[in-house]
């Protein structure tokens, strides 16, 4: 039988894979047999990740990126190209959170969230789009959260812009469903990276994160390679559009009874 979930052959671009949930994004993809496009806006710090994927018999191209910066983002799109000659997945990863109440925040803030977050995804996807176009053939994963669906206090433009990858995502796939390219938000739940550390410093946070995730406990890195696979794989083909909840049942908004 087919393997459906094999990415042999395969060519993935992951923005923002200098730590966190990128590199396991990346990894994941690797071990299914894609080779990578990697990227940072200080490309010296791929090194060590460039050599971990280079060590599993895969490709790891690194490329500078900042997603404010269009030249970069044409730039991305060229170096895969020279390297690879096609483009077959993009995952959407790069982004950054900043946290106020929400009468704290200046306008430069809101700018650097949503622009980096809701902008940048945006015109990397459309950059990446018009070669997979010509393809007629990819695998577009806009990397959202939870905040996709709900909101939470502090981090106002966060959920804007988590809410506009929904949206947005929605809106491409409508558009490019017609040259079979395929546009799905995949949305983490509680998982500890650098951007959320301070959170994962605080137990009663994390106790009261735990108690309100039917499964029991927060993410684990492995939890979300059978979701970044299977939406980048042909498994997927008849899906585009959706978001993928990736969060123990936590967005079901589940408390422990009290008996």
């Amino acid at each position: 039988m087919e393997n459906l979930f094999d990415l042999s052959g395969k060519v993935a671009i992951v923005t923002g894979t200098s730590r966190g949930l990128g590199q396991y994004f990346g990894r994941a993809l690797a071990k299914a047999g894609a080779d990578l496009v990697i990227t940072s806006r200080d490309p010296s710090r791929l090194t060590a990740f460039k050599d971990e994927i280079e060590g599993l018999g895969r490709k790891a191209l690194p490329v500078k990126l900042d997603v404010l910066n269009e030249s970069d983002i044409e730039g991305l799109v060229r170096a895969a190209m020279d390297e690879y000659g096609r483009i077959d997945i993009l995952v959407n990863n790069a982004g950054l959170n900043i946290r106020h109440p929400a009468v704290e925040f200046t306008w430069k803030e809101w700018d650097t969230v949503l622009d980096t977050n809701l902008k940048g995804a945006f015109f990397v996807a459309q950059a990446v789009g018009k070669e997979m176009i010509q393809r007629k053939y990819g695998r577009i994963i806009n990397i959202g959260s939870c905040t996709c669906v709900f909101g939470m206090e502090g981090i106002g433009p966060y959920c804007a812009s988590r809410g506009g990858i929904l949206q947005m995502s929605r809106s491409l796939a409508a558009e490019w469903g017609r040259h079979g390219i395929t546009v799905n938000v995949l949305a983490p739940g509680w998982f500890k990276t650098a951007q959320n550390k301070a959170l994962y410093d605080n137990e009663r946070w994390v106790q009261y994160i735990t108690d309100r995730i039917p499964l029991g406990r927060p993410g684990q890195p492995n939890d979300l390679d059978g979701t970044v696979i299977f939406l980048a794989s042909d498994a997927s083909a008849y899906i585009t559009g959706q978001i993928l909840l990736v969060d123990g049942g936590f967005t079901t908004g589940a408390t422990k009874a009290i008996l």
